[in-house]
């Protein structure tokens, strides 16, 4: 019988004598685990002397069965085992750690042995968490007596039933209503948006970052045909930008809401830590292999913070494993090759510290152009002072640090809820409904086991002359080398967005979302001076589902700062109020194909920014 859901679950570290012979439930990650040893079930002796079979005897775990003496000849032995009429069973153990979240400040996790016997073995691997439900007993150890004097047993867990937390186990625990839930979700027009909005909610903006973190979790769909070329689905993300602007707590959040996510820093991780690493079994004192972070986040997220920190040898290691996942390995006369099929998410500082926009990404980042183009989507966040949105930062900030106070009252809630209702004119996300986190993880977790979205009559001439212009722009400039990797990263991202719509298709705007968000991440890579001519060649492309207002607002504050920059070098002092004249910001505006400035004006948006409209004189004001 397997018994499962005990109601009473228990901490590695707060097994004591009471629990002895009781049956207890703990969880952990496994952190090594033996080969399959044929363990003695039933035991049938022959007698030497006189070939009379004894037996048959069962073997229990305490001790070895002595036969005594034969009942045919009566002799005190010897005898030797039966091999043919011996029944054997499958035996396995395992050391189960402590979970390292579950590990209270300042300790070392703790680990317990675990055995594993019949068809409970090979239930998992090294790197899995587990919930292990089983008896807690005590062995006789008589290497620890000479050690201590005086008799002490060891402690063991003899598994009765061992549950898997991974992606595939808790997708088939979904019940009814959440797939309910699900599908009723994936029917919102806006669910992409929604799911950009819900993504790190305590992080303030940031919408390019959230987008590209959304896609990287959804990921695309590995192909593999006739498993003879592989081509890896996983979006790989490189964050890189100024620092305070919430790279780490971005990673942070990621790695509570994957499914299966291994956090590391580039300090503390060498190359042998993030891939694999040989030593000595303690037990059979042969060489074994032992993962590394990349192989314990198989299907799942690698998360690298201080992605610049690292080595430049121990950076090499991650090559194979980004674009081929998989990691070779010869030490110690182990040949062999081990799957990390995962996405990595990398954060980098510039060289000195601030991102310099007067140099392009590849002399801002001490990184080499082999691993730069095994990134998919490249984010630069740049720390750019602006009045308007320095000051909804800070009221956001204070009222999220108001709510998330231990003894914050229901008041603190609402006054958070009421400056997020005012800050939604001021961003063209914030206004829509935000989707609760544990039902965003289910949705991740049903859209990745479920939906395997199909190319399907895509416009292969889109691509095709998209990753033409790409390829001269970048020839032109000499910032991030465009390569055929970006083709795939193209189609992956917009796998990943039909994903994110549960569509079984890929359409068209999946293609045009995937090209944006392409174009998005190059043109934030160049030079200043390159940035204005670059967006005026690719702004068919990066205005593809972006609002109105958005657009127009951006345009109007370029304006705002140059006839600020204008009035400062003219008249000597910073005004108050700067003028804008409408008629300048009409024909930016009709560069990209918008006539009717009216419904921009009357906007909440509009008027969040400090502006307003003077309908005698035509002109538009802006108080600074």
């Amino acid at each position: 019988v397997r018994i499962c859901d005990l109601p009473l679950q228990e901490e590695i570290r707060s097994l004591r004598q009471i629990h002895l012979n009781q049956m207890v439930r703990i969880e952990g990650v496994v952190s090594a685990i033996t080969p399959i040893l044929p363990q003695l079930f039933m035991v049938k002796f022959d007698c030497t002397k006189c070939g009379f079979i004894l037996g048959p005897f069962y073997q229990n775990q305490e001790k070895e069965v002595n036969p005594g003496t034969c009942p045919e000849c009566q002799s005190q032995g010897p005898f030797a085992i039966n091999q043919e009429l011996t029944l054997y069973k499958n035996y396995q153990r395992l050391v189960l750690q402590e979970s390292p979240s579950k590990v209270s400040a300042g300790r070392l996790p703790r680990s317990k042995d675990v055995i594993l016997t019949g068809d409970l073995c090979d239930k998992c691997k090294p790197g899995d968490e587990i919930e292990i439900t089983g008896v807690y007993s005590n062995q006789y150890d008589s290497s620890l007596n000479t050690k201590q004097g005086f008799p002490v047993f060891t402690t063991v867990i003899v598994a009765n039933h061992v549950l898997r937390n991974d992606a595939k186990a808790e997708t088939e625990r979904l019940t009814d209503e959440d797939i309910k839930t699900i599908l009723a979700l994936s029917k919102d027009e806006n669910i992409g948006e929604r799911i950009i909005a819900s993504m790190a909610p305590s992080v303030y903006g940031h919408d390019d970052i959230k987008r590209a973190l959304a896609l990287s979790l959804f990921g695309g769909v590995t192909k593999n045909p006739g498993e003879k070329h592989k081509v890896r689905g996983d979006i790989n993300v490189l964050l890189c930008g100024d620092p305070g602007t919430a790279k780490s707590q971005f990673l942070k959040y990621i790695q509570n809401i994957a499914p299966r996510a291994v956090f590391s820093t580039g300090q503390g991780a060498s190359a042998v830590g993030l891939t694999a690493y040989v030593a000595r079994s303690p037990v059979s004192k042969e060489w074994t292999l032992e993962a590394g972070a990349l192989v314990l986040a198989d299907k799942g997220v690698c998360l690298i913070d201080e992605f610049d920190k690292m080595n430049d040898q121990d950076r090499t290691s991650i090559h194979e494993a980004m674009e081929q996942q998989s990691i070779s390995i010869s030490k110690a006369g182990i040949v062999t090759s081990l799957q990390a099929r995962c996405a990595v998410i990398a954060a980098a500082n510039p060289i000195g510290g601030r991102y310099d926009n007067s140099m392009t990404f590849s002399e801002n980042v001490d990184l080499t152009e082999p691993i730069l183009s095994r990134f998919d989507i490249l984010c630069v966040v740049k720390d750019n002072a602006d009045m308007v949105i320095d000051e909804n930062l800070a009221r956001f900030v204070v009222a999220s640090h108001m709510r998330s106070h231990p003894k914050s009252k229901e008041a603190d809630i609402e006054h958070m809820a009421k400056i997020e209702s005012e800050l939604a004119n001021a961003s063209s996300l914030a206004h829509i409904e935000k989707i609760p986190q544990d039902i965003l993880r289910k949705y991740i977790l049903y859209a990745k086991e479920k939906i395997q979205p199909k190319l399907h009559q895509m416009d292969q001439e889109k691509v095709a002359k998209v990753y033409s212009e790409l390829r001269r722009e970048s020839m032109c400039t000499g910032s991030v080398p465009i390569t055929v990797r970006h083709i795939e990263s193209m189609l992956r991202m917009a796998e990943a967005n039909a994903k994110m719509h549960l569509r079984e298709f890929v359409t068209e705007d999946d293609i045009n979302m995937a090209i944006r968000v392409t174009l998005e991440a190059f043109v934030a890579t160049q030079k200043h001076s390159v940035t204005k001519a670059m967006k005026r060649t690719f702004k068919s492309y990066l205005s593809y589902k972006k609002d109105n207002n958005e657009l127009l607002l951006h345009l109007l504050n370029n304006l705002s700062k140059e006839a600020a920059i204008y009035m400062r070098n003219r008249y000597g002092s910073s005004e108050d109020v700067v003028e804008i004249d409408e008629k300048d910001l009409a024909e930016k505006a009709r560069s990209i194909n918008i006539q009717n400035l009216q419904p921009f004006l009357n906007s909440d948006m509009f008027k969040a920014f400090n502006y307003s409209y003077d309908n005698k004189r035509k002109l538009i004001h802006r108080r600074l």
